[in-house]
């Protein structure tokens, strides 16, 4: 599995981006998955995952209420909606994968497959 994440850029605090992350590959509706971020000078943290189905998600209790994690098997593709962004969101998020399709583990040696990251940058 290929992953591809974009969407990353530049917002004001307040603001709303949406992350995509583009898989490739049969087997995508298999897989859940995952979102993580690394802001400058911290460790990976986890942000959100969804199992296979959509039917189990699991947040960061910082952004619970503000972040939504979505996916469309038929595309391939799972969403990162960021609302009321704040300057610690600013990090470079990447997505992932793991074959526990029915997990929405917030461990990353869970996840076999990663992306190559898209930058957020929240202004005050």
């Amino acid at each position: 599995v290929q992953l591809q994440a974009y969407g990353g850029g530049l917002a004001q605090a307040g603001g709303s981006l949406r992350l995509s992350c583009a898989a490739s590959g049969r087997t995508f509706s298999s897989y859940s998955m995952g979102w993580f971020r690394k802001a400058p000078g911290k460790e990976r943290e986890f942000v959100a995952a969804i199992s296979w189905s959509g039917g189990s998600t699991h947040y960061v209790d910082s952004v619970k209420g503000r972040f939504t994690i979505s996916r469309d098997n038929a595309k391939n593709t799972v969403y990162l909606q960021m609302n009321t962004l704040k300057p610690e969101d600013t990090a470079v998020y990447y997505c992932a994968a793991s074959r526990l399709g029915d997990r929405s583990s917030a461990a990353s040696y869970v996840y076999d497959y990663w992306g190559q990251g898209t930058l957020v940058t929240v202004s005050s």
